[in-house]
């Protein structure tokens, strides 16, 4: 449309039904809002381009021939979009009633918000962390250790997906996930687009954390709800170690966290992440002896080696796609 008010970024890598659905579900619980979808298919395998070509023949669709990453897809979908606000969604991402109005509204209203997230939930309706801190050495600690998901009531043991906190309550926040955010154009244009060193994972904490040194304000709002799968992408990648949820690459993700620590915290801190993480997988290969776990943290540990060799420590991002 002529000067939409939203412009809506999707990014799809081998998600073709999913994408579909999450179209229809956008287009009808759009409400009044004049807005502009834009799809950037990552060289899916599954036909998704043709089909969002055949069937929404309106949406501005930007086919990429190589897997560039959601960082770097966004942003291609940045330097397109003509509205005033920009909104991430996930291609298995499906809007409730009033989501996007209501995110549009609250972020309207107050200039001093950078960037502002949803209420992300599963399909049965129960809650995804949706608000959540930078990541720490601490932070880290209490999460592996298993402390996160024993004292999830706690003020300190859950305050990294804020497990503590009343899910109802709106809030300023460290970051929000990029399953469905909103942002002014502005702003965005001024805080600059998502790092494209990140491949996949980590790439709106980044962002969210430059959005808060410049100035603005993270915000979770408990009243946009959105429906979020998770992972769907990567299932699609049979090749390569999944995590134990089956929704995130285990590699990429060692690689991104890598590159996020060396960036915001320099070389020390990044070696230390490493040793927490290394020597936490060894103290599970002690305790669990032959069984199925041992393995689990044999083969994180040789990824984590894998990782460390092929970023450099952190510093530099290896060749896409990943």
């Amino acid at each position: 449309m002529n000067n939409p008010q939203v412009s809506v970024i999707i990014v799809s890598f081998n998600t073709r039904d999913l994408l579909r659905d999450c179209l229809n579900t956008l287009i009808k619980e759009a409400g009044n809002i004049n807005y502009e979808i834009i799809v950037i298919d990552n060289a899916s395998k599954d036909d998704s381009a043709n089909m969002v070509a055949t069937e929404f023949p309106d949406i501005k669709l930007i086919c990429s021939t190589e897997n560039l990453g959601f960082a770097a897809a966004n942003n291609l979908g940045f330097a397109q979009a003509q509205g005033d606000y920009i909104v991430l969604l996930n291609s298995d991402a499906f809007l409730w009633p009033h989501a996007l109005e209501r995110s549009l509204e609250y972020i309207q209203a107050n200039p001093k918000i950078g960037i502002g997230g949803a209420r992300l939930i599963n399909p049965d309706e129960s809650w995804q962390p949706s608000a959540r801190l930078f990541p720490s050495l601490l932070n880290h600690l209490i999460v592996i250790s298993g402390l996160a998901n024993k004292y999830p009531k706690s003020k300190f043991f859950g305050r990294m997906d804020r497990t503590w906190a009343d899910t109802n309550q709106a809030a300023s926040v460290d970051w929000v996930p990029g399953a469905f955010s909103i942002m002014p154009r502005k702003v965005l244009e001024k805080v600059g687009y998502f790092d494209e060193q990140f491949f996949l994972y980590c790439e709106e904490v980044d962002l969210c954390k430059r959005f808060k040194m410049a100035g603005y304000e993270v915000y979770y709002w408990p009243d946009v709800t959105v429906i979020h799968l998770g992972g769907e992408s990567s299932k699609s990648l049979t090749d390569l170690e999944m995590s134990t949820s089956g929704k995130q690459i285990n590699l990429w993700q060692i690689r991104s966290t890598l590159l996020y620590y060396r960036k915001h915290h320099g070389l020390i801190i990044t070696w230390l992440w490493m040793q927490l993480e290394n020597n936490w997988h060894l103290l599970r290969i002690w305790k669990n002896c032959f069984n199925q776990k041992a393995n689990n943290s044999k083969t994180m540990r040789k990824l984590l080696k894998q990782a460390w060799h092929e970023t450099q420590g952190g510093k530099i991002s290896p060749p896409r796609p990943w």
